[in-house]
């Protein structure tokens, strides 16, 4: 099963694409997709399709695993992010492409087994599985692949 990861923003959106065969994880790829900070919104959430659907074309995932929003202080950046995360989801979803959400917390508790983990240990374990040279990043990139991880493991135990 190949598994596309993503973690929704609207500047950057990061992505991780893993194959899981039984319980064995390869890792396929990682980056970020980075919008035009100079563009309009409208415009940047366009740039958000065309980056999903060139990935979803390059890599065909069966499945994908999508960061679930969580508690912004600022609000004009969550309303940005999650409309960020409606184009991201509807066009997952016009591609047939099931679609499972998790927490930042799920995500921490699979990679390290504990909910609260901080970025770093999260980045040093995905090193450790996916025997990577260093650490993966940016940070984006990084939470999206732990995100498909968080996805490979739940796929495992049910």
């Amino acid at each position: 099963m190949r598994i596309l990861g993503i973690d929704p923003g609207y500047g950057r959106i990061g992505f991780g694409i893993i194959d899981k065969d039984g319980n064995n994880f390869k890792l396929v790829d990682f980056g970020v997709i980075e919008t035009n900070k100079k563009s309009d919104l409208n415009s940047r959430l366009l740039e958000i399709f065309d980056g999903i659907n060139d990935l979803i074309s390059k890599y065909s995932p069966d499945e994908s695993a999508v960061e679930s929003l969580f508690f912004f202080k600022n609000v004009k950046t969550a309303i940005q992010v999650g409309e960020a995360r409606g184009v991201i989801l509807l066009t997952l979803q016009k591609n047939n492409i099931p679609i499972f959400e998790y927490t930042p917390y799920q995500v921490k508790q699979a990679i390290t087994g504990y909910g609260r983990a901080e970025k770093g240990q999260i980045q040093r374990m995905l090193k450790v599985v996916f025997n990577l040279k260093k650490n993966p990043t940016p940070d984006d990139a990084a939470d999206a692949l732990a995100i498909a991880f968080c996805h490979g493991n739940y796929r495992i135990i049910k």
